[in-house]
């Protein structure tokens, strides 16, 4: 009996909780390439359809002229009885098609994967998109607000299957290197569930 109800937790879990991230419970943030090394930490906010349950992660990033490297780390906590906390680790390549320094928008193409295991069961999440990102000087800080629509492939103990997703937020930019940001990610899965992911997260850009 114990075995059948861990079982169908697991189960339970799997379908109702996409990666939604280049790791579990985060937005995937497709806003450029970073400017430097930018390390970074976020709380993500789960709604129904997802499963509920809060995230915390962190991620350090790097920019080599037009490419942008990044990885990834998450504890996802599910509001559920019994349900233990799901560690899942991610890495993304971004490379910048239009824009520069110079230029005020930017458009990005990223490919990135993750992976986290339910008891016997592993998922990998590769999500490949496209980013749209603008910059709005001012002052005290620059206003970077970006979209990026994606498709998520979804590899479930050898069977994959595929889902249209898109994020977006906001990030302000501080003269010093600190960054605040608020990311949004949906996914419109085949099941007509709508999961989706709220964050808010602080950066920090060393070697500016």
């Amino acid at each position: 009996m114990t075995s059948r109800l861990v079982a169908a937790i697991a189960a339970t879990l799997v379908a109702a909780m996409p990666l939604s991230a280049q790791v579990l419970g985060l937005p995937v943030v497709n806003n450029g390439i970073p400017t430097g090394v930018v390390v970074a930490g976020d709380v993500g906010f789960a709604n129904d359809a997802f499963g509920k349950g809060r995230t915390y992660g962190a991620q350090v990033g790097a920019g080599i002229g037009l490419l942008g490297l990044t990885a990834s780390v998450a504890s996802y906590a599910p509001d559920a009885d019994g349900a233990e906390d799901i560690t899942s680790y991610g890495a993304a390549a971004t490379l910048r098609l239009f824009g520069g320094p110079l230029v005020p928008f930017r458009i990005t193409l990223q490919g990135g994967a993750a992976r986290y295991e339910i008891e016997s069961t592993t998922v990998t999440r590769i999500p490949v998109g496209i980013g749209f990102a603008a910059t709005i000087p001012n002052p005290a800080f620059a206003i970077r607000p970006w979209l990026a629509p994606r498709v998520d492939l979804t590899r479930v103990d050898g069977d994959m299957d595929s889902d249209y997703a898109i994020s977006g937020g906001i990030e302000l930019g501080f003269l010093n290197g600190l960054t605040v940001r608020a990311s949004y990610d949906r996914i419109f899965a085949e099941n007509d569930l709508r999961p989706a992911v709220l964050s808010f997260g602080l950066g920090y850009a060393i070697g500016r």
